[in-house]
């Protein structure tokens, strides 16, 4: 999450709705469905990227899917993947510890910047300044909470640059980390953290497939996801029996949910949706959660 006091009320922003499935309907094809997607997005203000693939058939729905847009907190799913691959390489430990500290370096010249409580949708963290956490439980905050503190000091650990070549042999080939959040000058020269709606559902694709790492790691980024904390677009209009690990980003003018779908009967799917120059917040959240009831419907048909 990134810019000043807008994190947490753009996480918070739309309200869940409940949904039922209705039954008796007539089935659409993979293209009437992206039909039917691309309508509704045509109605919207802003640019949207749909990226869904079925984890059993293969098949796939593509909108945009190559468009780069910034990752906001997006960035925080391939940094828990080269935490648990630096764990696997005994370069770290998820059991290490990291002394909680609110100063950072910016990559543009080494200049000293802060983190504020007031910026960050995890404020909790603030309250431990100058005690150690494990690697393992800024991990989780990053994931759960979108701490933005808990990210800069997992990326100071394992370095931006290292988590970008991971996306690379991954096969995500446009994502691209360059820095954590609140990095002024960065931004200011355009140096963001950028990815496609493709490139993550490669990562998530890999993580539901056991091969983000190894299946062990895997099934625990997959229980971290799980719990995710803000959960207005993708799951919003999903049974609440229905799983979803997934991790959302937002700044100003910017929405984006990605993760996976776990349907009753041991399928599962990757979803994908992302935005950008959006004019209403509450609005762009409403209709994500749309799309992804239509994707659900589509695969319980």
């Amino acid at each position: 999450m990134k810019n000043k006091a807008l994190s947490f009320a753009l996480l918070t922003a739309c309200a869940i709705t409940v949904w039922s499935p209705t039954y008796g309907q007539t089935k659409l094809t993979l293209e009437q469905l992206k039909q039917k997607i691309e309508s509704e997005l045509r109605q919207q203000t802003g640019t949207f990227a749909v990226a869904f693939k079925d984890l059993t058939t293969g098949e796939e729905l593509l909108i945009r899917e190559r468009e780069g847009f910034h990752a906001a907190s997006t960035m925080k799913t391939p940094v828990m993947i080269e935490v648990y691959k630096q764990a696997a390489q005994h370069k770290l430990s998820l059991s290490d510890s990291i002394t909680i500290t609110t100063d950072f370096k910016s990559i543009v010249d080494g200049s000293p910047y802060q983190l504020k409580a007031t910026d960050d949708s995890d404020t909790t963290i603030y309250k431990a300044i100058g005690t150690k956490r494990t690697i393992s439980s800024l991990v989780y905050d990053m994931i759960i909470w979108s701490s933005n503190l808990a990210t800069n000091l997992v990326i100071e650990r394992v370095g931006a640059q290292n988590v970008t070549q991971t996306m690379r042999e991954l096969g995500a080939n446009d994502i691209q980390v360059w820095r954590g959040v609140e990095d002024s000058k960065a931004f200011a020269k355009g140096l963001n953290n950028t990815t496609t709606a493709y490139d993550l559902m490669v990562i998530f694709d890999k993580i539901a497939k056991g091969q983000a790492v190894s299946p062990k790691a895997s099934k625990a980024m997959i229980a971290t996801l799980m719990d995710q904390k803000f959960n207005s677009a993708i799951p919003a209009k999903l049974p609440k029996t229905i799983k979803v690990a997934h991790k959302t980003g937002s700044i100003k003018g910017v929405r984006h949910d990605s993760g996976i779908v776990f349907l009753p009967d041991g399928r599962k799917y990757v979803l994908v949706l992302l935005s950008k120059e959006i004019k209403d917040d509450a609005l762009t959240c409403a209709t994500m959660a749309t799309l992804s009831e239509w994707i659900y419907q589509y695969e319980m048909q």
